[in-house]
């Protein structure tokens, strides 16, 4: 028995949602907290899905829009958690390519209000090769032009049938950078100042901060799951307990949410630009401070890591000392937060290899640990002990050996290339090839050579880890 209308007996909302993007993570993020909504509140919002890419894979229409989240994790006792739910907020699906005119259709509706998108970070761009009639035009903010022109028209000019934009793309300020992309169509494609000024005043562009890791469609456990559902799914898909929205917007967007009636870990805020530092700083920086260090402890993935006493107790003193005291936020917030990526680490229907968050470390670093480094040494005119082990231990990964195996290095070429010709200065002189490192002012921006003790400290941790290990090192350092 396949899940559909015939099999399942759902409930139906009108469509007051255009999405642009099919996958899994909206599915499991956006889709699933309209559906928590319309269950627990007025909300009354069904959501039409538009592919934005010429693709021909399945629609959601086979199973009419129907399909189940399973969200898995740990809950609070630690316990594993398994909860299964169908999602009805889903109506249908259109092929902005293939069905081009019904696309345009949707935005006759006059019950719309809500633009959701996740179509990749290179998804906003401007392309100023689009044509206005070409159906339809290559980017995603030109098929949201031409869409929004259509409306325009069909109501004539109406305020009151703008839209509220929730962007899920993973760029800054994403909100803004949508708006700007579809300035530059109407500028192109000469669509006058009356339709830009609907776009300014009808409608309300809000930038996102988004946070759940989608796990996709799991293929390997797909037939014990559907045997325990009773229904086969094509379109299931699982993800973790945690989740976390950040809207910057107006306040009433709570009202319009209804998160009154029903609280979700939506935030609408003046500015979204602490949260991200949280993310990055607590939740990534904590992924890339304790690579390298688990990695050559002899772990592979992130679990494992994060069950060892000392990797935990490692990652503990990083982000509890030298990282949460450098972060502009209320820190009983912070330590909540952080405790909730411990338990996302722990999460056993996750695996999530090292090798594989090691892409590109070093650019990581710069971007997830160094502000805080550089705030903490600037607080307390010293390097921070745990930051520079990481470091230190990052210097040592990108030697590329554990146990005497190889593994394959993956980073900017110009950097594998200087750690392929200092390589002989990790036996003859660590304190020149930490120099050297701390040196690269074209990708750190700086001579970290500068920053006080930084450079000892960091010569120090390697000379250490090459003596004793990186284990013994590690446990030192805690002691």
């Amino acid at each position: 028995m396949i899940l559909n209308n015939a099999s399942y007996q759902r409930k139906n909302y009108p469509t007051k949602a255009i999405q642009f993007g099919e996958g899994n993570f909206l599915r499991a993020f956006i889709d699933w907290q309209f559906d928590l909504l319309n269950e627990h509140t007025d909300f009354n919002t069904g959501i039409t899905i538009i592919r934005p890419i010429n693709s021909l894979h399945p629609k959601l229409d086979n199973q009419d829009g129907l399909y189940t989240t399973l969200i898995r994790g740990l809950n609070e006792k630690g316990e594993k958690e398994s909860t299964a739910r169908v999602i009805q907020s889903v109506n249908k699906e259109v092929l902005a390519y293939q069905e081009f005119d019904q696309y345009l259709l949707e935005a006759e509706n006059p019950d719309l209000e809500w633009v959701i998108s996740n179509t990749t970070e290179a998804g906003i761009k401007f392309n100023d090769t689009d044509k206005l009639h070409d159906q339809p035009a290559s980017t995603f903010p030109g098929k949201l032009t031409q869409f929004l022109l259509h409306r325009f028209t069909t109501f004539n000019g109406d305020i009151n049938k703008g839209l509220i934009f929730l962007p899920c793309e993973l760029i800054d300020y994403n909100g803004e950078e949508l708006k700007k992309c579809i300035e530059q169509y109407i500028y192109l494609w000469d669509l006058g100042h009356q339709f830009q000024k609907w776009i300014n005043e009808a409608n309300t562009f809000c930038s996102t901060l988004v946070d759940r890791i989608v796990t996709g469609y799991p293929k390997d456990e797909i037939q014990q799951i559907e045997s325990a559902l009773g229904y086969q799914d094509n379109f299931l898909v699982t993800a973790e307990h945690f989740y976390l929205f950040v809207i910057q917007g107006p306040d009433w967007l709570k009202d319009k949410l209804k998160l009154n009636q029903y609280p979700l870990n939506i935030n609408v805020v003046d500015d979204i630009k602490s949260y991200k530092e949280r993310k990055v700083a607590i939740l990534n920086g904590a992924h890339t401070s304790m690579v390298p260090v688990a990695y050559l402890s002899g772990f592979d993935t992130v679990r494992e890591s994060i069950e060892d006493e000392y990797i935990q107790s490692f990652v503990d003193n990083l982000i509890r000392h030298e990282v949460i005291p450098m972060i502009k936020m209320p820190k009983e917030e912070l330590l909540d937060f952080y405790n909730s990526v411990i338990s996302r680490f722990k999460n056993p229907y996750i695996q999530h290899n090292l090798l594989s968050i090691s892409l590109n470390s070093f650019a990581k670093f710069k971007a997830r640990v160094l502000p805080q480094l550089l705030s903490y040494s600037k607080t307390y005119h010293q390097a921070p002990a745990y930051i520079s082990f990481s470091l230190a231990a990052l210097i040592c990964f990108y030697q590329g050996t554990r146990e005497n195996e190889t593994y394959e290095l993956n980073d900017d070429l110009k950097i594998l290339n200087n750690f392929k010709e200092w390589q002989p200065l990790f036996e003859s002189n660590i304190q020149q090839l930490t120099m050297n490192v701390l040196g690269m002012t074209e990708h750190w921006g700086e001579d970290l050579n500068s920053v006080p003790k930084l450079t000892e400290t960091v010569s120090s941790h390697i000379s250490n880890i090459k003596q004793h290990g990186i284990k013994k090192a590690m446990n030192q350092l805690i002691a």
